[in-house]
Order: C-alpha cells, then sequence, then structure tokens
C-alpha cells in the first residue's frame, strides 16, 4: 500500500516509537491522528507538523474511548488506512519479591494496556477498514501493525506481565491475518529489543552501556527512526502479512 494521502491512527504516538513513526508516516505523506493520554506532548507535535496530524485524548483499553477517536478520525479525514499500536508500559516486578506477592492488579493493568488496549483499537479501526475501496490490484483496504518485544521470547526476572502482554501480541498476529484476509487487511507486528526511549532516556550511562554491549551488531541502542522505517516496509509490501518481525540487533536477552 502507498503510504502517502493514507489516514493512519497511531496509539502512543506522542513519545518514543510511537513518536517516530507519526513522524515517518507525516514525511512519507500521510494523516496521522495520534491516540495518546499525555495532551501535552501531543498537543506539542500537532503544532509541529501543521494540519496533517491531530490528536485524540484515548485510554486505549478502553471500548468507549477507542470507539470515539475512531468516530472523530473519521469525521476528520474521512477513513482509516493503517493502524499502528505502540501504546504500552513495562513496570518491572517479580512474581514474588522483597515486598512480598505481585498485586493481581498490577498484571491485568499491563495486560489491559499492551495486549487488550492492542486488540481493543485493532479491531475498532479494522471495521472502518473493511469499508475502504481497494487499494490496490490485489483488493487489500488497510493494514494493522502492532509493536511487540524481544521479552515476547526472552522476558527478563521482573518481566511475567510485561513478556505475558508481548505475547500475546505475538500469539494473536496470525489468527488475526486469517480472519481479516477475507476483508483485504493485513497485520502484523514488530518485536524491538532497546531503543532509545523515554524509558531509556533516564537509565544512568553505566547501564546504557551495559545495555549496549548486549547487542551484537550494531553496539547501540536501537533508534525510533529505524523502528518507523520498518513500519512503512511492513505497509509498502503488501506480500507481508501475519508476520512478526524482531528489530534487535541480535540480541538475546539475559534472566537480569
Amino acid at each position: 500500500m502507498e503510504i502517502k494521502n493514507k489516514v493512519a491512527i497511531v496509539t502512543g504516538g506522542a513519545s518514543g516509537l510511537g513518536l517516530g513513526t507519526v513522524r515517518h508516516l507525516l514525511q512519507k505523506g500521510a494523516k496521522v491522528v495520534i491516540f495518546d493520554l499525555n495532551e501535552e506532548l501531543a498537543k506539542k507535535v500537532t503544532q509541529e507538523f501543521g494540519e496533517n496530524v491531530t490528536y485524540e485524548i484515548v485510554n486505549v483499553a478502553d471500548e468507549e474511548s477507542v470507539h470515539e477517536a475512531i468516530q472523530q478520525t473519521i469525521e476528520k479525514f474521512g477513513a482509516i488506512h493503517i493502524c499502528v499500536n505502540c501504546a504500552g508500559i513495562a513496570p518491572p516486578q517479580k512474581t514474588v519479591g522483597k515486598n512480598g506477592v505481585m498485586p493481581l492488579e498490577n498484571f491485568k493493568k499491563v495486560v489491559d494496556i499492551n495486549l487488550i488496549g492492542s486488540f481493543n483499537t485493532l479491531r475498532l479501526a479494522a471495521v472502518e477498514m473493511t469499508k475502504n475501496e481497494f487499494l490496490t490490484e490485489s483488493g487489500e483496504r488497510g493494514v494493522i501493525i502492532n509493536t511487540a518485544s524481544v521479552a515476547a521470547f526472552e522476558g527478563q526476572m521482573g518481566q511475567a506481565a510485561y513478556s505475558a502482554s508481548k505475547a500475546g501480541i505475538v500469539g494473536m498476529t496470525l489468527p488475526i491475518a486469517r480472519d481479516l484476509s477475507a476483508n483485504g487487511i493485513r497485520i502484523n507486528a514488530i518485536a524491538p529489543g532497546l531503543f532509545r526511549t523515554p524509558m531509556a532516556a533516564g537509565l544512568d550511562d553505566r547501564v546504557i552501556e551495559k545495555l549496549e554491549s548486549l547487542v551484537e551488531f550494531p553496539k547501540r541502542l536501537g533508534r525510533p527512526e529505524e523502528f518507523a522505517s520498518l513500519v512503512a516496509f511492513m505497509i509498502e509490501n503488501e506480500y507481508i502479512n501475519g508476520e512478526v518481525i524482531r528489530l534487535d540487533g541480535a540480541i538475546r536477552m539475559q534472566p537480569r
């Protein structure tokens, strides 16, 4: 699918990987709606890029919140062709640690935002995509891209909730691709490794150096624009469907 003149929604688009994706899609001529809870950051992005980007304050885990934002997107730009889910949290906590057992609500919160939030958004976006005219000769109507993580495969200590949520992203990719195949909608997922995002920005330089040393090559953290470049490639290459691609410099995470 050609990105130019298409309408994309990007959850978590006000910072980190989501912001990198928003920038890249705008550069390629798309119209973008940011779904985020951080209004201050979202407003800055829209002020920077002008009329082709707007934002909605959205709780991705809440059905009504996403439904309303989807409708606002349709009213603003007329359609939805691309859905990129980057919204997520990663609070570390051991199953049983020094402070006792992990509260069940902590586990549920991570799964609600990372996994259920992604499914909630993509399913409502997919409904609108089915209304699109064919965008390619093959009958493509839309593309969905979710954000998994290498933690889906090599979760570290304290990542039970996060790893479970990201493994869910991986596990639902192929079934959803099959579900939506008759509608001409593709879905893929990216499993990033260690990236320079606001989460990493708060780490000590020595911690960053240690993390970089774990990457096989290149010996550095990933850049949001590299994530965004893969998003664009997945959108533009019609034959990539039902796939989960690691973007990690060949890192394999250690237990801690």
